[in-house]
């Protein structure tokens, strides 16, 4: 039997607004030993995003007090009774928060991933993992994003904001503005990852900030973030433009109801298009975006945007960071650190 023993952060608490360390718990167990048509995997690389706070909530779907949480990882199998996993192989699945886990090939989405050369792993939790598919399929799905049309995408400098960036030059984007939520974070946008235009939303209100980057217009918008930045978007969008929303996370934390846009009738007088995106309706395009990304990856041309964590002790450190905005580009936690 297996002596080691494993780690995962429990929930102890449902959040009021934002969610504090006291909400959380670690908890140590044995490892588990794998049963037949599973295999055990060490956790290497985990991902804290937005959407779990939702699921903090409670009710259908969310997470259970006093369980391991769940989320996306990258890990190496140490044993396995799965005909379609074998030991050593690198494995993307989603129970997460926890140093080890039993996986099975094809459940809950876990698959092996193929390790390209000279692609770091950071890359499959980050613009080869969900925040790029979401970003990939918001572009080539749902906007339809054409060469030489003019982006937006508001927290331009998180996970799914920095892969839109990248994708969408590669898929011949004129210009690509962004907003964000400090001096530095727009530095960060126009100096390192090549935006036209960025912005601070602090500086003013959204809409004026848009209208001075892009004074013909946008588009398409690609919103992380609603309310404000949704209403200005709506007012820079050309006829026939189309906003891709992803998710509303100035809402995310219980602190204000999602604010319908005062100009929301312009949807009906420029004939614009919206439409959410789920990133679980998009997995069928997982080897399309790895076949656009991998040779820029392996190039330096994209970059895997990250700010990691080391340890498995900060996963809660990193989970309230991402939320409060620390990081640039996808928060991941290095299990071992």
């Amino acid at each position: 039997m297996t002596t080691k023993t494993a780690l995962a952060v429990h929930q102890t608490a449902r959040p009021t607004g934002f969610p504090a360390a006291t909400d959380f718990a670690y908890a140590a167990y044995p490892v588990p030993e794998p049963a037949p048509g599973t295999a055990l995997v060490e956790n290497l690389l985990l991902s804290v995003d937005p959407y779990h706070r939702g699921l903090m909530d409670g009710g259908e779907g969310g997470f259970a007090l006093g369980l391991p949480l769940e989320g996306r990882s990258v890990g190496r199998v140490l044993a396995s009774r799965d005909p379609g996993l074998a030991e050593g192989d690198l494995v993307f699945h989603r129970a997460g928060w926890r140093t080890h886990a039993l996986v099975a090939r094809g459940v809950d989405g876990a698959r092996r991933l193929p390790g390209h050369a000279g692609v770091p792993l950071e890359a499959y939790l980050s613009i080869l993992g969900g925040t790029g598919l979401t970003a990939y399929a918001a572009l080539t799905r749902t906007a339809a994003l054409r060469p030489g049309e003019d982006l937006y995408v508001s927290a331009a400098a998180g996970g799914v904001g920095t892969a839109t960036g990248h994708i969408a030059r590669l898929l011949g984007a004129r210009s690509v503005i962004g907003s964000a939520g400090s001096a530095a974070k727009v530095r960060h946008l126009t100096d390192r990852l090549g935006f036209d235009a960025a912005f601070d939303h602090h500086d003013g209100p959204v809409a004026e900030q848009l209208a001075k980057a892009a004074p013909d217009g946008i588009d398409v918008y690609v919103d992380n973030v609603g309310g404000e930045h949704l209403e200005g978007a709506i007012a820079s969008l050309r006829e026939f433009g189309r906003i891709a929303w992803v998710g509303a996370i100035s809402t995310y934390n219980g602190d204000r109801a999602p604010a319908a846009p005062h100009n929301l009738f312009e949807v009906v007088h420029k004939s614009l298009r919206m439409e959410g995106v789920l990133v679980r309706h998009h997995t069928n395009l997982q080897e399309e975006l790895e076949d656009l990304l991998v040779p820029h990856l392996r190039s330096g041309r994209v970059g895997t945007d990250t700010t990691v964590f080391e340890g498995f002790d900060r996963t809660v450190e990193a989970f309230l960071g991402m939320l409060h905005g620390q990081n640039t580009g996808k928060m991941l936690v290095r299990v071992t650190g």
